[in-house]
């Protein structure tokens, strides 16, 4: 367990790399746009991604007793959008490949401003005046997205079938080792994580959840799949930058801990969710056999 803790954040960054490279095999330059162009629906996307799930995060840490360093966790965690997995997590309901990767690209460039700024209102609100380097959150996207879609998307554009058939299996292979390079944060931070479950600190973590779902859902368009692909993006928030957050701005362990226990809250209540998109998706398509 040692050695792979060692080696955990090289594990991490190369198995996100793998997811990233994986969409730029599966995708055209005509997904990548697809939300750009289309105004409307991207401002209904940053809406649902970007604004919902912070306010909703703020307003309850504000109102609720909790401990300063489970707030600390969930309000980074409200501001840390798009995580890598979110495209195949959404494709698996059933998105479509145009919306999902269109959102993802347009929503992961406006990180380098949204997360700066959320960032320093939320904290405002706790009297903090916490901050992240624009040119530190441009590097980590530069290095953890741009760099391996470019590379997928030019494999693609060189050998598209190889890249088809190379894609599936590389997502594969990448999306288990995102999860046991988080393996060793969560066992050694596991005592921390457990002495924050209690005073509501759940019931809160899976309500920010619950509203960023319903915020996506309503906000996604007429169309069924859309809302679950928006909503999926809304509620899905990103580790990795909630965790560079923490480290930037605190010096007390929990908020990592934190951030971990709202990553699991987030995957168990998103999953119901999830199932429903699957059944109802199944009943749309045999009701058209």
């Amino acid at each position: 367990m040692e050695l792979l803790k060692q080696i955990s954040p090289f594990v991490l960054t190369l198995s996100l790399a793998g997811v990233v490279v994986s969409v730029g095999l599966s995708s055209t330059r005509g997904d990548f746009l697809y939300a750009v162009r289309r105004p409307g629906l991207l401002l209904r996307a940053v809406v649902a991604v970007d604004v919902i799930p912070p306010l909703a995060a703020v307003l309850l840490m504000r109102l609720l007793p909790l401990d300063s360093a489970v707030k600390a966790g969930v309000v980074l965690m409200a501001i840390s959008p798009v995580p890598p997995l979110s495209p195949g997590q959404e494709l698996k309901v059933g998105a479509r490949r145009e919306y999902a990767y269109g959102l993802y690209v347009a929503l992961a460039l406006l990180t380098i401003v949204t997360v700066p700024m959320v960032l320093a209102i939320a904290t405002r609100a706790f009297g903090r005046q916490d901050t992240v380097s624009v040119a530190t959150l441009a590097k980590s996207l530069l290095v953890g997205v741009f760099i391996p879609l470019a590379t997928g998307v030019a494999v693609r554009a060189v050998a598209p079938g190889i890249a088809a058939r190379i894609a599936p299996w590389l997502y594969r292979l990448s999306t288990p080792l995102v999860s046991l390079a988080f393996l060793p944060m969560i066992v050694s931070l596991w005592p921390t994580i457990i002495s924050l479950v209690g005073d509501g600190a759940l019931l809160a973590m899976a309500l920010v959840v619950l509203i960023a779902l319903v915020g996506g859902h309503f906000l996604g368009g007429p169309d069924r799949v859309d809302r679950g692909t928006l909503a999926i993006a809304s509620a899905v928030r990103h580790p990795g930058i909630a965790m560079m957050l923490a480290g930037a701005n605190f010096t007390d362990a929990r908020v990592r801990a934190a951030v971990l226990l709202f990553m699991l809250v987030g995957l168990v209540v998103g999953l119901p969710y999830k199932q429903w998109l699957k059944r109802t998706g199944a009943t749309s398509v045999a009701n058209h056999l």
